[in-house]
């Protein structure tokens, strides 16, 4: 049973997590690179942070490490082609329509039944959602909107078998994942333009968006259920503008602060639900 200073603990690490994956959307759209050469040269820096980190390889595979793996690859994949297809807000919105299918997916793989505050802060993240990109999201760049929403799908299978490796190594799944696209993408980075601008980037989202938010992450799922993970993570769309806005001037309207709001809140919701379902089964 987690205790509440893990559990405080874990939903920091998440939120830490969260922030690092919000800087990949107008730092992917900044690359000259293509979509699999990104994910390869990202790959090869999260390898070695993960090397560094397990200071090991993987010793069991199972279907879930596998699962996850395979998911993992496939949501990178998906989001990273989507963001150069379509917008950046659109990607990432459609691409958190996965705690839908967690919820679903959760409850048939892990038996873990969603809380009345996780329907309720469901409703309250998609509200948010709708209030801060529904006026962005175009039917333009069609097959990118179709990946990301696929992407949401990839995301929700490889958040529960993380999570259903909870007492085992989930770290094991990012880090064959990582390898597999490096040495897949490889060839691909060759053909690329090698810039300092570049590699900079790329070094950046391997070690930082990807490698310590994903060890933060395997950390952190262990002591929090995929639903739960899932709906933190959804801070990752609001922050995504704030960097934009940070670093490209582009200044945010009133009903996206107010979706931000409203999301935040939907956040809350879960958490302080959750908790409190926590003690009460203690």
């Amino acid at each position: 049973m987690t205790s509440l200073p893990q559990r405080r603990k874990a939903i920091l690490m998440l939120v830490i997590t969260a922030l690092l994956w919000s800087t990949s959307g107008v730092l992917v759209k900044a690359l000259s690179w293509g979509p699999v050469s990104i994910l390869a040269g990202r790959g090869l820096f999260t390898s070695i942070v993960f090397l560094l980190y397990m200071r090991r390889l993987p010793a069991k595979w199972t279907r879930w490490m596998l699962l996850a793996t395979s998911m993992s690859i496939l949501t990178q994949f998906l989001f990273v082609t989507s963001t150069k297809l379509t917008t950046a807000a659109n990607s990432i919105f459609l691409q958190y329509t996965a705690p839908i299918y967690v919820v679903l997916l959760g409850y048939w793989l892990l038996r873990e039944k969603p809380s009345h505050s996780d329907w309720v802060s469901m409703g309250l993240i998609f509200l948010g959602l709708f209030l801060f990109f529904g006026d962005q999201l175009s039917p333009e760049g069609f097959y990118g909107n179709i990946l990301a929403v696929i992407s949401g799908v990839t995301s929700a299978v490889m958040m529960v078998a993380f999570r259903a490796q909870k007492d085992a190594h989930p770290e094991d799944s990012i880090l064959v994942a990582s390898l597999v696209m490096a040495v897949l993408g490889f060839p691909s980075i060759l053909k690329e333009s090698w810039t300092v601008t570049n590699w900079s980037i790329v070094a950046y989202l391997g070690i930082f968006q990807i490698g310590l938010a994903f060890i933060l992450f395997t950390k952190s799922i262990k002591h929090i259920p995929a639903l739960e993970a899932n709906l933190i993570g959804t801070l990752e769309p609001i922050l995504n503008p704030v960097w934009v806005f940070l670093f490209l001037g582009e200044a945010m309207g009133s009903s996206a602060l107010l979706g931000g709001l409203v999301v935040l809140s939907g956040v809350i919701v879960s958490a302080v639900g959750s908790a409190q379902v926590n003690r009460e089964a203690k």
